[in-house]
């Protein structure tokens, strides 16, 4: 009986290195990683060589292009909405019938949305809160068809 134990655990032993053996060997072609960690540059590059998909549709694209700090751009876009950038992130607002409405925001790394008060009405208003620094709010309304950056109190 001692005999069958003894075996048993040494085909246990070298079932268990055969398995690790097998999935070192086929890790990085199941996951496609090389277990190295990239430089920001080298994440940089490989980023700026992948190809994007087109967004779903109803999801506006949003482009991929730095900002200047501390201005409030709107930007075109398709009928859902416009761009508009700040330095505590973007939101796509969209105007009809001289009534605004923030259809969807997204903070800026180190910020967080603090108070949305979306519409539609005749201003809309977000504050993007930061961790460290200072908040950025934003009041919208409309003029035309186009939302605008309206001065905050």
């Amino acid at each position: 009986m001692k005999r069958f134990v003894v075996a048993w655990v040494a085909t246990a032993i070298a079932a268990t290195g055969a398995a690790v053996a097998a999935l070192g060997l086929v890790s990085g072609a199941l996951t496609g990683t090389s277990g190295q960690v990239m430089s920001q540059d080298e994440a940089r590059a490989a980023l700026a060589t992948r190809t994007h998909a087109a967004p779903p549709s109803g999801t506006p694209a949003v482009p991929r292009t730095p900002t200047p700090p501390q201005t409030a751009t709107a930007t075109p876009g398709p009928p859902e909405g416009e761009l508009i950038r700040t330095p505590g992130g973007t939101v796509i607002a969209s105007c009809s019938g001289g009534l605004v409405t923030l259809r969807s925001w997204s903070p800026a790394q180190g910020y967080s949305v603090d108070g949305v008060e979306p519409g539609p009405g005749r201003e809309a208003e977000l504050e993007f809160e930061a961790g460290e620094g200072e908040d950025v709010e934003l009041k919208l309304g409309c003029s035309g068809d186009r939302p605008i950056r309206l001065p905050t109190s």
